[in-house]
């Protein structure tokens, strides 16, 4: 059952976050961020030595740990991290550009070490005319944490297998004009992430969804916060947030806009639609913002829940048109 009476939620501490995403980046002196001006555009910073490609860089760090610093430029190029612990660095925020090229047809980050950190670099244009589900990144076990990144006019942002003992954390970031929903094998979505442990999203963007959903997890436990979901430009686009299997944790403080041009209007956020694999008793929704586009001619609903569990729905702020909560 809903539980009316809980109020607005304290804000997710972002502390532990924070000594997460920037460890790699104060452990690099400052000159070695920069030291890639005088030769190659990747560096690992632990040795000093430049490298002409993605992927020399990644396997010259192989089975251990280390940090490429990538030099400011766009690059028509890719990497398969197969094990480790790699930091991917841009020296500055925004300046480092992923452009079209994919490795394995998955993406221009295909992961699957052990940990994995991505950092100021901005990824676009992947596309891929077989599976149609070109990513910036797409993880296929270990922990990832990407910060101030940019993921914008591709088939999906990023995309997850799944990793039981895995935990994602994205801070910071921004998802525009992804996801389709053209291809046979279904639909591709900003985010879309697999049977993990943990996905942590906080103060990111989502925006002009071109199909599929904004933020699909299958993970046990979501941690959602201060982000924005703006799909008052978006093009047949569906749920804000979909967890399609239930999930524990929260929803909270986040502001949502539902767009007219949006093709599944039933619900912004949809609880076990599809399965009821992982329980989602406790889930918190509170403290949230919710509007319709002025556009729009439709009612619709603030949480669909398919899951029968007992959800804790606080306080939201809901605009007209919207009812506060639906069950299945």
């Amino acid at each position: 059952m809903t539980n009316p009476d809980r109020r607005w939620p304290p804000r997710l501490s972002l502390a532990p976050l924070a000594a997460l995403v920037l460890a790699a980046v104060l452990a690099v002196p400052a000159g070695a961020l920069f030291a890639q001006g005088r030769g190659a555009p990747y560096t690992v910073v632990e040795t000093g030595k430049g490298y002409g490609r993605l992927q020399d860089a990644v396997d010259a760090i192989g089975n251990g740990k280390g940090t490429i610093a990538i030099a400011p430029g766009s690059y028509a190029d890719c990497a398969v991290q197969q094990a480790g612990d790699v930091s991917y660095l841009a020296a500055k925020p925004g300046t480092v550009v992923f452009d079209g090229k994919i490795c394995e047809d998955k993406g221009a980050l295909v992961l699957r070490g052990f940990n994995a950190n991505v950092s100021g670099i901005v990824f676009q244009n992947m596309n891929s005319i077989y599976s149609g589900n070109a990513v910036g990144i797409r993880l296929e076990k270990g922990n990832l944490t990407v910060v101030q990144s940019w993921f914008r006019d591709s088939q999906q942002g990023i995309l997850t297998g799944p990793d039981a003992s895995g935990r994602i954390v994205i801070d910071k970031s921004t998802f525009t004009n992804l996801g389709t929903c053209a291809y046979s094998g279904g639909c591709a979505h900003s985010i879309y992430v697999g049977e993990y442990g943990l996905l942590r999203v906080t103060r990111s963007r989502f925006e002009r969804g071109a199909g599929g959903h904004y933020l699909k997890s299958r993970s046990a436990q979501v941690q959602i916060a201060s982000n924005s979901f703006d799909d008052s430009r978006g093009h047949a686009s569906n749920y804000m947030i979909d967890l399609p299997n239930g999930s524990t944790g929260q929803i909270t403080n986040n502001w949502f806009v539902q767009g007219a041009d949006h093709e599944n209007h039933a619900a912004l956020i949809a609880i076990a639609a599809e399965k009821h694999a992982n329980r989602s008793d406790g889930l918190l929704i509170a403290g949230n913002n919710a509007r319709l586009a002025p556009a729009v001619k439709w009612t619709t609903v603030f949480v669909a829940d398919w899951s029968g569990d007992r959800l804790q729905i606080g306080e939201n702020t809901i605009g007209p048109g919207i009812r506060r909560f639906e069950r299945h």
